[in-house]
C-alpha cells in the first residue's frame, strides 16, 4: 500500500516554528516515499477558532513551499467543503458505537474540580460509578478504561514496538464534550480512518493521543485498519526556558517570521537534523528515498 499521510493543523492560534517543522517532516517523508499528503484542518474547537488563524495555515504552507495532494484549496474552500463541522455525523456514529458497547459514562465534573483533586494531572474517575444519564445536559462522555490498558504500536526507525499503559498516561479520557461536540480523539481517529491514512507524523507530546486512538480503533469497525499505521513522534522545539512552544501572535509565530522577511531554511535544517541529514537546508536536498 502506498504511503498516505496528513498535515493536520488547528486554527486556534498562529502557527509557531514547531508546527512548521512537523509539517516539513510530514511532507519530506511522504515525498521521499512517493506518497500522498492530505491537508486536514481540525476545527472542532470553535471557542478558539478565528478566520485569521485559518488564513495563517494557508499562508504558512505557501511560505514553507509545501504542496499537498488532497484537501481544501483555500480558506473558503475549507469552510465550504472540508470543515470538521461537515463530518459531525461521522463522529457521532462512532460515539454511538462506543456507547452501545458500554464503554462510556457521563461526567459532570468542572475543570476546577478536576484540577484541584488530581494528583498527577489525570481525572480521578469521580463520576465513574455515579450512573449519570448519558443524555444529561452539560455532561461530558468519558471512556471507561481497564485498570491496566497496555497499547503498543509501530514507530519509524524502531524494530521493537513502543509500549504504553494508557491508564497511567491518559486515564478515563473525554470523547464528547459537555456542549455535545465530539472531542479531538474520536474526530481525529474517524478522519484518519476515512481518508485511509497509514503514516502519521506528530510531536512526542501527542504520543498519549496515539495510544488513545489505537485503543479506540479496536472498538470501531470502520477504523480497524488504524492498527497498521506507522508513527513517527518527533522531538519538540522548546522556548528559552525549556518549555513547549505554544501558538502565539508574537515574535515567536511564523506569521512574524514572514513579516520580518525571515527564511524557512532554519526550519528545513532542523527537520533534516532530526532525520539524520545534518547540514541540509533545502527541501529538494532533504527528499531521499531511504528515509522511510
Amino acid at each position: 500500500m502506498s504511503l498516505r499521510t496528513r498535515i493536520a493543523p488547528t486554527p486556534s492560534g498562529y502557527l509557531h516554528p514547531g508546527n512548521g517543522i512537523s509539517f516539513i517532516l510530514t511532507w519530506i517523508l511522504a515525498r521521499a516515499a512517493g506518497g500522498k499528503v492530505l491537508l486536514r484542518i481540525d476545527d472542532l474547537d470553535r471557542a478558539r477558532f478565528r478566520q485569521e488563524y485559518l488564513d495563517d495555515i494557508f499562508y504558512t504552507l505557501d511560505w514553507l513551499g509545501l504542496d499537498y495532494d488532497e484537501g481544501p484549496a483555500s480558506p473558503q474552500d475549507f469552510l465550504d467543503r472540508f470543515s470538521q463541522l461537515h463530518r459531525l455525523d461521522l463522529y457521532r456514529e462512532g460515539l454511538e458505537v462506543l456507547k452501545k458497547q458500554g464503554l462510556l459514562y457521563a461526567c459532570d465534573c468542572s475543570r476546577k474540580r478536576i484540577r484541584e483533586q488530581s494528583e498527577n494531572g489525570l481525572y480521578d474517575r469521580f463520576c465513574r460509578n455515579k450512573n449519570i444519564n448519558l443524555a444529561a445536559p452539560e455532561a461530558a462522555w468519558r471512556v471507561r478504561l481497564p485498570a491496566d490498558c497496555i497499547v503498543q504500536f509501530q514507530e519509524r526507525g524502531r524494530t521493537e514496538p513502543l509500549v504504553t499503559n494508557l491508564s497511567e498516561t491518559m486515564g478515563d479520557f473525554v470523547v464528547r464534550q459537555k456542549d455535545g461536540m465530539p472531542a479531538y480523539q474520536i474526530a481525529s481517529l474517524c478522519d484518519d480512518a476515512a481518508w485511509g491514512i497509514n503514516y502519521i507524523v506528530r510531536g512526542m507530546d501527542l504520543l498519549p493521543s496515539t495510544a488513545v486512538q489505537l485503543w479506540l480503533s479496536q472498538y470501531l469497525p470502520e477504523s480497524a485498519n488504524f492498527a497498521q499505521v506507522v508513527f513517527y513522534h518527533h522531538p519538540l522545539l522548546t522556548g528559552p526556558a525549556g518549555d513547549k512552544l505554544s501558538k502565539s501572535a508574537g515574535a515567536a509565530s511564523l506569521a512574524a517570521w514572514r513579516e520580518n522577511g525571515r527564511s524557512p531554511r532554519e526550519l528545513y535544517a532542523q527537520a533534516g537534523a532530526w532525520l539524520g541529514l545534518e547540514g541540509t537546508d533545502t527541501l529538494e536536498a532533504l527528499i531521499r528515498p531511504k528515509l522511510i
